[in-house]
């Protein structure tokens, strides 16, 4: 959730003959504001102005309505559309559910100081960013904020452990991926494959999510790409690699997807190329990563809690000095 300041600034034809005094009433996406309604205009040589402070509840596009009362008595004021998105920032999740919260990213919860049943290996994100989701290598779901519990395989017996999951683009269900790539859709998830059959030649890392079919991606450990209901850009399957491939990330921009390699390398498949810290040397290994919500950046995440910012990416801050005593395994930026 993000805290704005709205500002509305009005024209008046005959102010002196106004009674009672002039007020101001906000409006997000054609709905009153809580506590923004009827804001008498500020006093001084220029009376004019109303403020609200409210809290916005996406980090999507919005519509900002500012309404006067009575409305006889003054000019039209309109500005354009705010047709910025916002960035929330970031979350750094570690082995033992502790949350790490920068930017604007509120918590929500968490694990730390708890009993597991496994340690946590991922992340998602709710899409009005209102919450999250965390799962254990045995696929124990935890659901914080406006994350809705749709189940888990917890009790179920995993030929391979969960390594990841992703959610559906409405927020109303998730998929969890093990090693094996096998595939496990709960809420409004749909199964469309899975590589839990298959031999493969290296472990599945990770997976995201396609946002135009709803279908999903699965990544493993050489780069190699499955796409299920998902349009395939490539892979670095063929390619030998300096280090192995840790995560994937979908570029909001073009809908094609980035691999991270542990060692921070980047490989684009129709995504921006932003740069990587392949060439640095890195304290810990990478873990994963996140897209800003433009598409024109990405953050990396290292074992440590390392940040390392690219593109549009802001830097919020990072655990890297905190001495943390367990390992962060995962991140969610928007």
């Amino acid at each position: 959730m993000l805290e704005v300041t709205a500002t509305a600034t009005v024209d008046w034809r005959v102010l002196s003959a106004i009674s009672p005094a002039p007020t101001v009433s906000f409006y997000f996406d054609g709905q009153p504001i809580q506590g923004c309604t009827q804001e008498i205009l500020t006093s001084g040589t220029n009376a004019n102005t109303a403020q609200c402070e409210f809290v916005l509840p996406t980090a999507e596009p919005y519509s900002l309505t500012a309404i006067v009362d009575p409305t006889q008595y003054f000019l039209t004021s309109t500005s354009p559309p705010n047709e910025d998105t916002p960035s929330l920032a970031y979350w750094l999740v570690g082995s033992d559910g502790s949350i790490y919260h920068f930017g604007r990213a509120p918590i929500y919860g968490s694990l730390a100081g708890q009993t597991l049943s496994a340690p946590i290996v991922g992340i998602a994100a709710t899409p009005d960013d209102l919450g999250y989701w965390l799962v254990g290598s045995d696929g124990t779901v935890y659901s914080f904020g406006d994350a809705l519990d749709a189940g888990s395989t917890r009790g179920t017996h995993l030929n391979a452990p969960i390594v990841g999951m992703a959610a559906t683009p409405d927020g109303g269900g998730y998929w969890l991926v093990a090693s094996d790539g096998g595939v496990f859709a709960f809420g409004d998830a749909t199964f469309y494959g899975s590589t839990g059959g298959i031999r493969l030649n290296q472990p599945i890392v990770g997976m995201a999510v396609d946002p135009a079919t709803g279908g999903y991606w699965l990544v493993a450990s050489d780069g190699g790409i499955f796409s299920f209901n998902a349009p395939f850009y490539g892979s670095t399957g063929g390619v030998r690699l300096n280090q192995p491939i840790v995560g994937m990330a979908v570029d909001p921009a073009t809908g094609g997807y980035w691999l991270v390699a542990s060692d921070g390398g980047i490989f684009s498949f129709n995504a921006s190329f932003f740069g990587s810290t392949g060439g640095v040397r890195l304290e810990k290994p990478i873990v994963g990563m996140g897209a800003t919500p433009s598409g024109g950046g990405y953050w990396l995440v290292a074992r440590d809690g390392g940040l390392f910012t690219f593109g549009d990416a802001e830097f919020h801050g990072s655990a890297g000095g905190q001495n943390l005593s367990n390992p962060v395994v995962g991140m969610y930026g928007g």
